[in-house]
């Protein structure tokens, strides 16, 4: 049976679905990899795009009328070694311990997915293995249905935030197969505006030695924005900054306190970087996720006395987080990641905040270019997000995907290649 159709959306979601044969344009694009799977290859891929990849039906379109029938879905683990330990807010890591999912439809369209794992209270890689286990069997055993039924019932077993990452590690390969199914690359899939970005380079919590080395390494590759990790004490934090300063005098700065600072220490921060003429373009969740009040006295300090965006991250957990940043006008930005909300609860903030003034930001955490790669897609699609930052793959020892996004030092362009381009050699992922 083939894995998806064009049809008229069903009046209602009970009707048994209609699925039509495979296109006969999708004939002769399935090419045997070096994996041992069917691995979807485009001919945009090493020649010119071709004309159906030049359009773009858009998510919620294809949503509506495509029907998946998922031939095989299972999770393996994805580990990757650092370059050296990263600290994550309270967590350190020695290396990347991710679960990959792969879902393969029955016309042999593949799509790929990660579901980022930082260490925290009931959540590690095994529980991660668990919940993608659980979801790829659900998917194998599956009727073919459209493409939102599937995608709402995913958000069904792994509802709120606990679970976010296990949710856009499934979207991102459900939608990525379809897309290959369809020839079109994500970008054009989630709008179309772009198909290259920019990014910024994060400077993670360190010695101000080491973050002097990686800002030199980071100036070389041409990176103009550095994200720099603060929020342990002001002294040290202060040293780090006039390091990483030392070695790219003429880079732009975005400091994440991620939540290490009382509004009063955040403002003296600031206060003394004006002393020493150093002026960030933004300051990244400065205070606690729940002091709301904290947040906004540095948000007015910030603007008013300096004219300085402020950016919530750990403080937007939800649509109730967001709604009330809006309301308070507690910040300028939004920082929002494919791992704390899944690729459609991106969207739907997206579609949120699209008049309320606030400005977009899209980051990564301890991600592959699996994951990144999807993120960059859908920022260069959407073309809506003042700041971006999808460099995590840099502070990786090695990269395992195939394919994907061409990087060129903070220049990242989206080829059009089906879907998001990149896959993993599955065979050699080990349990």
């Amino acid at each position: 049976m083939a894995s998806l159709g064009f049809c008229s959306p069903p009046s209602s979601l009970l009707f048994s679905p209609f699925v039509v044969n495979r296109p006969r344009n999708l004939q002769g694009f399935i090419t045997s990899s070096s994996t041992g799977s069917s691995e979807l290859m485009t001919k945009s891929a090493v020649g010119e795009p071709t004309e159906r990849s030049r359009t773009s039906l858009g998510l919620k379109n294809l949503t509506e009328i495509f029907w998946v029938d998922v031939h095989s879905a299972e999770g393996r683990p994805l580990n990757v070694g650092l370059r050296e330990p990263v600290t994550i807010g309270c967590s350190t890591l020695e290396k990347v311990a991710n679960v990959a999912v792969r879902v393969e439809l029955s016309n042999g369209c593949v799509g790929w997915g990660e579901v980022p794992v930082v260490p925290g209270i009931n959540w590690n890689q095994t529980t991660a293995l668990e919940k993608v286990g659980k979801a790829c069997e659900f998917l194998n055993q599956g009727p073919p249905v459209t493409l939102n039924l599937v995608l709402h019932q995913i958000s069904e077993m792994f509802p709120a935030t606990q679970f976010a990452p296990v949710r856009a590690g499934l979207e991102m390969a459900l939608i990525d197969a379809v897309a290959n199914s369809i020839d079109v690359p994500l970008w054009r899939l989630f709008g179309g505006v772009s198909n290259s970005l920019t990014s910024a380079a994060t400077i993670p919590t360190t010695s101000s030695a080491k973050a002097f080395d990686l800002a030199a390494e980071y100036f070389k590759l041409g990176f103009k924005t550095l994200v720099i990790k603060l929020g342990r004490n002001l002294s040290s934090d202060i040293e780090v900054l006039q390091a990483v300063r030392a070695a790219h005098p003429h880079s732009l700065f975005i400091l994440d306190a991620n939540e290490g600072y009382t509004s009063k220490e955040a403002i003296e921060v600031l206060d003394k970087l004006n002393e020493k003429g150093v002026t960030p373009i933004l300051f990244e969740q400065p205070v606690h996720r729940d002091d709301w009040r904290g947040l906004g006295d540095v948000s007015n300090v910030a603007r008013h006395k300096y004219g300085i965006s402020v950016a919530a991250d750990e403080s937007c957990r939800d649509l109730i987080d967001i709604q009330k940043l809006m309301e308070g006008n507690l910040v300028d930005v939004i920082n929002i990641k494919l791992s704390k909300f899944g690729v459609l609860g991106v969207l739907e903030i997206v579609e949120m905040v699209k008049t309320s003034g606030l400005k977009l930001m899209i980051d990564s955490v301890a991600e592959t270019r699996l994951a990144t790669g999807v993120a960059g897609h859908l920022a260069a699609g959407l073309g809506c997000f003042k700041y971006v930052n999808i460099s995590a793959p840099l502070l990786l020892s090695e990269d395992p995907v195939v394919g994907g996004y061409e990087v060129s030092g903070s220049e990242y362009k989206f080829v059009n290649s089906r879907g998001q381009g990149g896959f993993l050699k599955w065979n050699f992922l080990s349990w």
